[in-house]
């Protein structure tokens, strides 16, 4: 081979080459984007709309149906989601995996700005939501006071938030948790009708008073000047002085017949940490930003800030991704010093000079794999980092295998730079195919489809770029270094390698010698093994991505239908008290009307308020691990379930693509009776299930409304237009909004009518209410219409614009999510259903079926391209067969750790096992290479060619299979639901490979020796 002779005779410029690299490598590290998690592509978009005092029917009648016919017109939508609740509708479109998120982004908005017209005038607020990774907030911080008013905390907030996003990489900074200021019209009745003054004149002169129209430009001379009309209002002085009506001799205020004032909008989301009334401040980062680069630049901000807050104040950051990535990482980093500690202590067997020689190949080859990740465009994350972990234990494994063969050579007497090229030059087609195998065991991981792929492709890009700059260390700085620093002969082996050798003699080679005279026995001993651990796997379990392992959680409390803001405050400050009690908390944050801003990747905030919802997010200690937090957690659903008057669900964080929860069906029907029904079936029928907890079933309560029933014949016969009576109606209960005021400093706010009443309107408001006609004659309400209870669905789904119902259920600590999905089917099979109705699997069992639906093709082209490439190392396909016979047998000790351990068969650990198989073909490789290259060139008999081969090749084997598991240690040590089985996996396997395949690999051989030609 050409570039072994170039670089060891070329050394100079070997050592230039690779100093280079090392360089290019330590910038790429410094520079390379860095956050938590991998960056998943945006597929979907949410369209929110609040609309208060609407019931979930007019919701759909009049925004969701309008808004998803038009939306239909736009291409590659994968599927429509939308919900109706009280006063709020939120459209979900997902689309295909493909599109360009920014395009379809702006298509959504153009679209919803399309149709704007066709929409009830007076909706509150209407937004188009872009649920992407960068929106995904880096630090929650908490402006504190019990007794400042909401205008103070919102300035000082408004301030640091100004501060904020003039840090360049801060994508967006938000304020939550306040209600907004507003001009408040109290209009008097009386008042008006005394003074004959109709409602619509009193509306019409605020609207046309606050009516800022350009005028347009005129020149004089060789100038042009702008013309400015009266404009907006522009303090609250002008909106008294508003001429609502003038009689020729006599001029009527707004001030004579309204009160006019500042005044708040009425709360509907409370805000605290720890139980103090506090104003939320949060910040989002952009894509592809160094987010400890960004930490440090608000740092000081954040300081600075809270050192200049008023007496009556006081600031805490709550949440800091910062260092929560931090903390991830630098353990990583930490797990990566003791890999190598560990990889260290498995060469001693090689000796100083040659353990040297394999050590030096460590950062030159992840120097090269970071550079080559670096301009593949991947960033620093857990998954790129793990994926690094794991290189570190196969990195080595072609410059130990070189370095070996070496030696070997050198105790023949040959000369040290001649026994480097030759040794080199004879394993290169063996290392070449092992490095080509285990690249094309990684190499379909990073085709996985949607976001399961997006979510794990840094993991085996960081791999596969890692055994690719392995493989051109081996074959040229190795043989370079080996021909300068390896001990010539007379050196001899090292006390552990001789131990090693001895002990190979004293058991292996008997052991060998015995599978040989009984080979299909040997064989079948094997099979009966494998066929029993296939079997544990209905016992081991499987399950897709697991829970996160950071040491944070939600409690979501639900109160029933139509609570108040206020109860569901007593509910949220039970909570509160109970966490109080624990050291292990850290700190929360409590929304009480709103979930809480978005802090995790696939957790989606619900849109709007909601005043019989309240969230709390929980912190613990940084130093809680997840088996600590799994009992502290089961300890809260115990003491909790007890609450009565309130559903408090604690609910833990899960890793892959969102969804309502592990357990959930979609019942798809028309006839909103018809689906309560089967609902009640199905949640009773979840109920029964064993390991099942919080079974939700969202249409088992109806809200209880009051209509108005409008007397129309007779409010005509009076002259008052319907929509009259709608709009005073509105106006003494939510109040109407005109338009906008804005003060000098920018600061906007709405200009609400309303009739004069308390803070929450009663029922008595019906009997106060009068009806102004065209004379401007005061009607009583209870005059033209009739106000009585009915019952109304409390939230109306549809999926596809199809109507249907969801049931879901999480699942208890110590139950399989599969294993109970299987139970609730079968039970679900004996639900009869009316025509026209079915019942979907959703939740897990659709997640799995889009992310396990891209591996089978995956898991093809794996074993093929081994075949293939098999193939074209050994010409046969006895040696093929001989090789591929390993992989059974590291499934073996993959399944048998995943039942000890107490792990189930997840999505890593099945990447566990791709990777397994192809490290495991690696080792296989080079015992047939060595095996036929005896026969061929020593004239060996088949069975004195196995055992040579099985003595000479089992110290390399031994060493890279010790390395890979030093690698795999530190990963299991930290007990990640997210990454520990599949390092647990690689090792179970790696050992029952290494006990099984030295004896199954030699019988395969005799049973189907290969034709040498």
């Amino acid at each position: 081979m050409r570039l072994v002779d170039f670089s060891v005779k070329n050394y100079q410029f070997t050592i230039i080459i690779f100093i280079m690299i090392m360089a290019i490598g330590v910038s790429s590290l410094l520079n390379m984007p860095k956050a938590e998690d991998p960056a998943l592509k945006a597929t979907f978009n949410s369209i929110v709309v609040v609309y208060p005092g609407t019931s979930p029917a007019d919701m759909e009648k009049l925004i969701v149906d309008p808004i998803e016919d038009k939306m239909s017109e736009i291409s590659d939508i994968k599927k429509v989601i939308s919900t109706a609740d009280e006063g709020v509708a939120q459209i979900r479109l997902e689309f295909v995996h493909s599109i360009d998120s920014e395009e379809k982004y702006n298509e959504v908005v153009r679209e919803l700005n399309a149709i704007r017209s066709k929409l009830p005038s007076d909706i509150y607020s209407m937004d188009v939501l872009r649920f992407t990774p960068e929106g995904v907030n880096i630090i929650q911080c908490a402006v504190m006071s019990e007794t400042a008013q909401y205008k103070d905390l919102e300035k000082e907030a408004e301030r640091l938030k100004d501060n904020l996003l003039k840090v360049k990489s801060i994508k967006t900074a938000e304020i939550w948790a306040f209600p907004k200021q507003q001009i408040t019209i109290s209009v008097n009745l009386d008042k008006m009708a005394q003074f004959r003054i109709p409602l619509n004149r009193v509306l019409g002169s605020i609207q046309s008073e606050n009516a800022n129209i350009p005028a347009g430009n005129i020149e004089i001379g060789s100038r042009k000047f702008s013309v400015k009309t009266s404009g907006s209002y522009e303090n609250i002085e002008e909106i008294k002085n508003t001429i609502v009506s003038s009689s020729g001799t006599t001029v009527t205020y707004l001030r004579d017949v309204a009160d006019v004032k500042f005044d708040y909008e009425e709360e509907t989301y409370l805000g605290r940490l720890n139980g103090k009334r506090a104003v939320f401040v949060t910040a989002t980062m952009k894509d592809g930003s160094n987010i400890f680069t960004t930490g440090d630049q608000i740092r000081p901000i954040i300081d600075d800030f809270a050192k200049s807050l008023p007496a009556d104040m006081r600031f805490e950051q709550s949440f800091d991704q910062v260092k929560s990535v931090s903390h991830r990482l630098f353990g990583l980093a930490r797990d990566f010093g003791i890999a190598i500690l560990l990889v260290l202590i498995t060469l001693i067997p090689l000796g100083i000079r040659p353990a040297i020689i394999v050590m030096i190949s460590i950062p030159l080859s992840l120097a090269m794999g970071l550079t080559m990740l670096d301009l593949a465009g991947f960033g620093i994350n857990q998954l790129s980092v793990v994926g690094l972990v794991i290189a570190l234990g196969l990195l080595v494994d072609d410059s130990i295998v070189v370095v070996e063969n070496i030696a070997r050579f050198l105790r023949t007497g040959m000369p040290r730079q001649q026994a480097a090229i030759e040794a080199t030059k004879q394993i290169s087609l063996a290392v070449l195919g092992c490095t080509a195998t285990l690249i094309f065991a990684f190499l379909p991981l990073c085709f996985l489809p949607e976001s399961a792929g997006d979510f794990i492709r840094s993991l085996p890009m960081a791999v596969i770029m890692t055994i690719i700059a392995s493989l051109f260390v081996s074959l040229t700085i190795v043989p370079f270094l080996a021909s300068l620093l390896m001990p010539r002969e007379e050196h001899g082996e090292n006390i552990v390698l001789r131990l090693m050798k001895k002990g190979i003699e004293g058991s292996y080679r008997k052991v060998l010698h015995k599978a040989l005279e009984y080979p299909k026995t040997a064989l079948l001993i094997a099979l009966l093994i494998f066929g029993g651990s296939l079997a544990l796997i209905p016992v081991v379990g499987t399950s897709v991505f697991p829970r996160s392992e950071k040491p944070q959680f939600l409690i979501n409390i639900e109160t029933p239908l139509g609570t108040t803001l206020q109860e569901t405050n007593q509910a949220a400050r039970f909570v509160e008290n109970e966490l109080l009690k624990h050291k292990i908390v850290k700190n929360f944050a409590t929304n009480v009307g709103k979930s809480n801003p978005r802090i995790y990747y696939n957790t989606l905030p619900i849109g709007g308020t909601l005043s019989n919802y309240s969230q709390l997010f929980v912190q613990l200690q940084d130093h809680v691990e997840v088996p600590e937090r799994e009992q502290f957690i089961d300890k809260l659903r115990a003491t909790f379930d007890s609450y009565a008057g309130a559903k408090i669900r604690v609910i833990q964080f899960e890793q892959g693509a969102p969804f309502e929860a592990p357990l959930a069906v979609r019942i798809m029907g028309e006839n909103l009776d018809s689906l309560r029904i089967i609902s009640a079936k199905v949640e009773k029928v979840f109920k029964e299930t064993k390991g099942t907890i919080y079974v939700n079933n969202p249409l088992s309560a109806q809200n209880v409304d009051l209509r108005v029933n409008i007397n129309k014949d007779k409010a005509g016969m009076l002259g008052i237009p319907t929509a009259d009576i709608d709009r005073t109606i509105r106006m003494g209960i939510a109040g109407v909004n005109l338009g906008i005021y804005k003060e000098k400093d920018g600061e906007e706010m709405n200009l609400n009518v309303s009739l004069p009443r308390n803070e929450r309107p009663s029922m008595d408001v019906f009997s106060k209410v009068f009806v102004t006609n065209q004379m401007g004659t005061l009607v009583p309400l209870n005059q033209l219409a009739t106000v009585g209870f009915e019952t109304s669905p409390n939230r109306i789904n549809h999926y596809d614009r199809e109507r249907y119902s969801t049931v879901s259920a999480f699942i208890k600590s110590g139950f399989l999510t599969p294993e109970v999905t299987k139970e609730a089917v079968e039970k679900l099979k004996q639900v009869k259903l009316p025509k026209g109705y079915e019942i979907k699997m959703a939740g897990e069992v659709e997640r799995s079926a889009e992310t396990f639906g891209g591996l089978g093709t995956i898991i093809i082209i794996t074993i093929f391209g081994i075949i293939a490439i098999l193939i074209l190392e050994f010409k046969t396909f006895k040696s093929t067969l001989i090789v591929l016979s390993v992989i059974p047998l590291g499934l073996i000790g993959a399944i048998l750790i995943l039942l000890f351990t107490g792990n189930s068969l997840s999505f890593t650990a099945i990447v566990g096992i791709i990777a397994l198989a192809g490290i495991e073909v690696k080792n296989s490789i080079l015992l047939v290479d060595y095996t036929n290259y005896l026969r061929k060139e020593n004239g060996l008999s088949i069975d004195e060619a196995i055992e040579e081969a099985g003595e000479t090749r089992f110290i390399p084997i031994v060493l890279t299979t010790m390395t890979a598991i030093g690698g795999m240690i530190p990963l299991i040590m930290e007990h990640s639901p997210l990454y520990s089985p599949l390092a647990l996996v690689i090792v179970g396997g790696l050992i029952s490979s290494l006990i099984l395949t030295r004896i199954v690999t030699p019988v395969m051989y005799k049973l189907l020796p290969p034709s040498l030609k």
